[in-house]
């Protein structure tokens, strides 16, 4: 165990299809008579996992069309949730936000609001087993279109306020720029979802102002970009919006040259918003104290700095504020308590 495991944390970004272990993985196969290209976890690695030789966003997606194939039932969908949640709470992670495109589960004909039920009956499950507490937030996928976009957020309204926290867009950035999805989240504020939009990974600064202007984004996904138009980064600072930042996927999917480019310090001393995140811990080969481990060593973050980071996590939750200030309380003494 390490100093940065004993952290207390948050972790605002992780999806579901980027959470599936290659021992489930082997489990759903088996229970739902899905083929298999190999037999054992070492040899599924490859076909779930990047490695230091990805290229791009695209090709780093690439692996979700392996892993969506083991989560196109109910009971697969809760499961994945609940681990989830567990490998999280094993970390001493608080409070996460987890992330799925219901379009995407569909294949074996659930219904869009049926995916939303079954990820946050894992959820619920977890919660009643760890010390952890989770929310589940509904993605609209760029490559998807308006009607079935639409209607994930009417299947996610049902659920506000029942397990369901907020709705993304997420995809090929460059490909689809935000610009296209206006009604889609003009529907989303009508009713009343929060919103966080992905941003500034695969495309510049004018993404993440079209997202919080046009889309009324509260959170960024990313926004790695965002030094690319001070004006840009300026709004954001003096808006608040915190950024929902996932440094090892960003380095996979060359959001960024390498870790030297890498602005977190930069943001951070700007003093905008950095929150630390996991994003796809299996297919990136992660989890969140690695993530905490990596910026402290790598940008020299001490321990109290993380603590803002943290601090940071939970003050962004898509919680109802009596939630949200349990929360923070929470955060706040269990870092007094190492003296953070």
């Amino acid at each position: 165990m390490n100093q940065w495991h004993l952290l207390p944390k948050v972790d605002l970004h992780v999806h579901l299809d980027g959470s599936l272990r290659p021992d489930t993985v082997l489990a759903i196969a088996e229970a739902e008579g899905i083929g298999l290209p190999v037999s054992t976890e070492a040899e599924l690695i490859p076909y779930m996992q990047v490695d230091e030789e990805c290229r791009s966003l695209p090709e780093y997606l690439s692996k979700f069309a392996f892993t969506t194939r083991f989560l196109q039932s109910g009971a697969a969908l809760e499961r994945v949730a609940f681990e989830t949640l567990e490998q999280a709470a094993a970390h001493n992670c608080r409070y996460i936000e987890v992330r799925f495109a219901p379009q995407l589960h569909r294949l074996n004909g659930l219904h869009a609001e049926e995916a939303i039920h079954h990820v946050i009956e894992g959820l619920k499950r977890a919660e009643r087993q760890f010390d952890i507490q989770g929310r589940a937030i509904a993605i609209c996928m760029r490559n998807h279109d308006r009607a079935d976009n639409l209607a994930v957020i009417e299947a996610a309204a049902r659920y506000a306020g029942r397990g369901l926290a907020a709705v993304d867009l997420a995809g090929d950035e460059s490909s689809y720029p935000p610009e296209l999805f206006r009604d889609v989240f003009a529907l989303a504020h009508k009713r009343g979802l929060p919103v966080t939009i992905h941003a500034g990974e695969a495309g510049g600064a004018a993404n993440v102002y079209e997202a919080v202007e046009h889309l009324g984004a509260s959170r960024i996904g990313h926004g790695v970009r965002l030094r690319e138009n001070p004006d840009v980064l300026r709004m954001v600072l003096e808006r608040r919006i915190p950024l929902e930042m996932c440094p090892v996927s960003n380095i996979q999917t060359k959001a960024v040259s390498g870790w030297d480019a890498y602005p977190i310090r930069e943001y951070f001393e700007q003093g905008l918003s950095i929150t630390l995140n996991t994003d796809n811990p299996s297919v990136s080969g992660t989890d969140i104290t690695r993530e905490y481990r990596i910026v402290a060593e790598k940008f020299g973050f001490t321990d109290r700095e993380l603590a803002v980071l943290i601090r940071n996590g939970a003050g962004a939750a898509f919680l109802e504020d009596s939630e949200k200030k349990a929360l923070v309380r929470r955060i706040d003494a269990e870092l007094a308590a190492l003296n953070l």
